[in-house]
């Protein structure tokens, strides 16, 4: 089980940006799965991108993904503390959207903190099963071609790799969409954002859209 209130905070959440219906959460994290991967060494912090998997057991959420065996950050992250910070899509906003002259620029964007422990997974064929899972969400018409590599070339690849998941306990998710400013400015910034070509500010006024319409 995990709960909203990871104490002490270390992400500033207005109470209105708050986010906190559990299936949101998980369905941002697995649009948006391309995370970071932070630990400590020494008393400094270390990170690492990677692709996230996502799944629920029992209600918890389990994150799974894999490190290259040469990057030393795996050597630090089992049974220890693990942030994973998922945090797309953003946009400027520009005042010229708000209603009064006395306005500054802002940022919205979504973002999600996820805490827990880390278990190195190292059954050949539980590696094997996260590599297939990976292949499945990220490019099934990829698989025919991984079914036809000889096993030799699968094994030297399971040997190049450190494969692991993370049980998360807490969470802290936010979601700062111009909830303080009124619904004439917001719906200014929707109707700009939805007719841009740029991909994160149309995804930023599906989400105002959508946090409106609640």
């Amino acid at each position: 089980m995990f709960n909203f209130s990871f104490i002490p905070l270390t992400m500033y959440i207005p109470s209105n940006y708050r986010m906190t219906d559990k299936a949101s959460i998980i369905e941002f994290i697995k649009k948006f799965s391309f995370a970071t991967i932070i630990t400590a060494k020494d008393g400094r912090p270390v990170a690492t991108h990677l692709p996230f998997l996502v799944s629920e057991i029992n209600d918890t959420i389990i994150l799974t993904s894999h490190f290259a065996k040469a990057n030393p950050q795996w050597h630090d992250i089992e049974n220890l503390d693990i942030l994973v910070i998922f945090s797309e899509p953003h946009a400027y906003i520009s005042p010229k959207h708000y209603e009064k002259l006395l306005n500054v620029p802002t940022w919205n964007y979504l973002s999600v903190h996820l805490y827990g422990k880390c278990k190195i997974i190292k059954e050949s064929q539980a590696i094997i099963s996260i590599l297939e899972n990976t292949i499945h969400t990220y490019d099934e018409a990829y698989k025919s071609q991984w079914d036809g590599l000889p096993e030799v070339y699968k094994s030297a690849m399971i040997n190049g790799i450190v494969a692991f998941r993370i049980t998360v306990n807490s969470i802290e998710a936010k979601k700062k969409l111009s909830q303080n400013k009124t619904e004439t400015e917001q719906k200014n910034i929707i109707k700009d954002f939805s007719e841009s070509k740029d991909q994160n500010e149309q995804y930023i006024a599906n989400y105002m859209l959508k946090n409106l319409e609640k």
